[in-house]
């Protein structure tokens, strides 16, 4: 994955919902019911979509980090993948 692809954590995803930078928003299956409802309120209002993804100590695995209850897609390709009906 390409620099630039995505915004981790919370701070960073609420931040670029409001400069209008994500396309499309990962929460952890185990995110907290403030997080999600922080992220989620602002992912709807702009209309972008947000799906659950694993436990966050998995998400963050995948991106070589520690747990991570949030990840903003930057990338609409990326975002369409993720969104795509399979």
């Amino acid at each position: 994955m390409r620099a630039g692809n995505i915004v981790v954590g919370v701070a960073g995803v609420r931040a670029a919902l409001q400069g209008s930078t994500v396309v499309c928003v990962v929460l952890a299956q185990d995110a907290s019911q403030r997080t999600v409802e922080k992220v989620e309120r602002l992912a709807v209002a702009r209309r972008i979509p947000v799906l659950r993804g694993p436990a966050a100590e998995q998400l963050g695995a995948g991106l070589g980090r520690p747990p991570v209850q949030a990840v903003g897609v930057t990338d609409p390709a990326l975002a369409r993948g993720l969104t795509a009906d399979g």
